[in-house]
């Protein structure tokens, strides 16, 4: 496997469109409009959100969300970091780069003052139950939304 340099930093005001594109192949069941509703939420709240981006050759290949939240579901604490989502192209997948992204984002919200980071994933969503698992998240309990 060819090993790949990328560097992960904070999403850069320059690079919202490629942020943008990264969200639409994530979430492509959401419209643009509330693609940018969020984004720009995000933004406003610098202090409980992040944003993350892998860059390699000089392009954004991937990028990660994590959030301060006040209550998780099975977590013990009232102050837990968050990843809201991450997605790394598929061309760049198995180099470590979500694992860099995720670590990335943990750092974070220890230094936020969170005991405790959690995630989840849809039901039959095996690849991002996989990765979660991989990097050393477990499975807590599942849910089912209905209408």
């Amino acid at each position: 496997m060819t090993e790949i340099t990328f560097k992960i930093r904070n999403v850069r005001e320059n690079e919202i469109g490629d942020w943008f594109r990264l969200r639409q192949l994530l979430w492509d069941g959401s419209s643009e409009d509330e693609h940018r509703a969020e984004m720009m939420d995000i933004y406003e709240h610098t202090d409980t959100q992040l944003v993350l981006v892998a860059v390699a050759n000089n392009r954004l290949i991937g990028f990660l969300e994590a959030s301060i939240r006040p209550f998780v579901e099975d977590c013990h604490s009232d102050h837990v970091g968050y990843l809201e989502g991450w997605y790394v192209e598929p061309e760049y997948r198995q180099h470590g780069i979500g694992r860099e992204l995720v670590r990335e984002a943990e750092s974070w919200a220890r230094q936020r003052g969170a005991t405790e980071m959690a995630s989840d994933a849809e039901i039959g969503n095996e690849m991002s139950l996989q990765a979660h698992t991989k990097l050393g998240y477990e499975e807590t309990s599942r849910l089912v939304h209905l209408r």
